[in-house]
């Protein structure tokens, strides 16, 4: 079967013009077979990101961006809107990712998916809007890191130039003389300092003799402590037999000994208080406290009257002469004699 020449000409052409179509989808960004899935990112302007750029997932190109429109009636930080494709069918994007604008290698811009570290959320689905952000270029980040040194060095700056300027104001005929006098100053002082130094060592000749006098002192106290050894030895010793006698000592004994006389004087102070026994009742017995009192009294009295009136109470007569006084029987007057006895003299 023979084509004429017009329909050889008219299949080229449409395989031409099918060549071309799928041409310019493919330098779109387009799969050849269609099929992709798209999707829109809003910022607040496109960061010079072109048509076709790349759009990658972990470094890996899964898409192209589409079209870049900007519009007008969003907010500032919606005015550009990108529209881009996925062209993995594999590739998911989860919720809560985020679209950014940002260096793909030194010189080329694309799109990077974030993805979220939660994906149990769920996926979006094609033609959904998904978060936009702008990340910071290589110039931008240059320009941030500089701009702070760039600031610090106008500032000194300006402050060696007003050092400079005050320095230059100073600097004329007075404060030359002033520098001099300055100088002057420092060379008396130097001087002053020598002088200092020749008698420090004027002093330290002087006191050589001294502390000679004091070091052989130190030696003869040296020498009576080696001779007086075996005294501290012997000091040493007995300290250390008394240590070891403390050491040794029962003092458990000792101090339950000391606990069971404690507790007999307690025991003994408790019938005290009770009144029993001759001490209780001598404390306790008001009666016989009374009694002991007006004994004394009585007592005090006889022995007064007895030193005021002798013949009272003894009467002799070397003539037989009449017996004066009050008559007592050989018993009381040994008592009486016993009661003057014990008056002191």
């Amino acid at each position: 079967m023979k084509f004429s020449k017009e329909i050889k000409a008219a299949l080229v052409a449409i395989a031409a013009i099918s060549i071309l179509i799928l041409g310019i989808n493919f330098l779109k960004g387009n799969s050849i077979f269609g099929g992709d899935r798209e999707f829109y990112a809003y910022f607040p302007n496109s960061s010079q990101l072109t048509v076709s750029s790349n759009v990658t997932l972990n470094g890996v190109t899964v898409g192209k961006v589409k079209d870049i429109e900007y519009v007008p009636e969003n907010p500032a930080n919606k005015k550009v809107r990108i529209t881009f494709n996925v062209q993995n069918e594999e590739v998911q994007i989860p919720i809560g990712s985020c679209i950014e604008i940002g260096n793909i290698d030194l010189l080329t811009k694309g799109l990077i998916i974030i993805m979220p570290s939660d994906l149990s959320k769920g996926f979006y689905e094609a033609n959904s809007d998904i978060p936009g952000r702008i990340s910071k270029d290589m110039v931008s980040q240059v320009k941030s890191f500089t701009d702070p040194i760039t600031n610090k060095l106008q500032t000194m700056m300006a402050s060696i130039d007003k050092m400079v300027n005050s320095l230059s104001s100073f600097w004329d005929s007075t404060a030359t003389s002033e520098i001099e006098g300055s100088l002057k100053q420092v060379k008396l002082t130097i001087q002053k300092l020598g002088n200092v130094a020749d008698e420090l060592q004027l002093f330290v000749a002087e006191e050589k003799i001294q502390f000679s006098k004091i070091m052989l002192n130190v030696e003869q106290i040296t020498n009576n402590l080696k001779k007086s050894n075996d005294q501290i030895s012997a000091i040493i010793g007995n300290s250390k037999k008394i240590s070891d006698d403390l050491v040794n000592a029962n003092f458990k004994s000792v101090i339950l000994d000391a606990q069971t006389a404690i507790k007999k004087i307690n025991l003994v102070l408790e019938d005290v208080e009770k009144g029993n026994g001759t001490l209780g009742k001598l404390v306790q017995d008001e009666k016989l406290y009374l009694e002991l009192v007006e004994s004394n009294n009585e007592l005090q009295n006889l022995v007064s009257d007895f030193q005021l009136h002798p013949e009272r109470y003894i009467n002799f007569s070397l003539f037989g002469a009449k017996t004066k006084g009050v008559p007592i029987s050989k018993k009381e007057e040994k008592k009486l004699r016993v009661i003057l006895d014990s008056i002191p003299d």
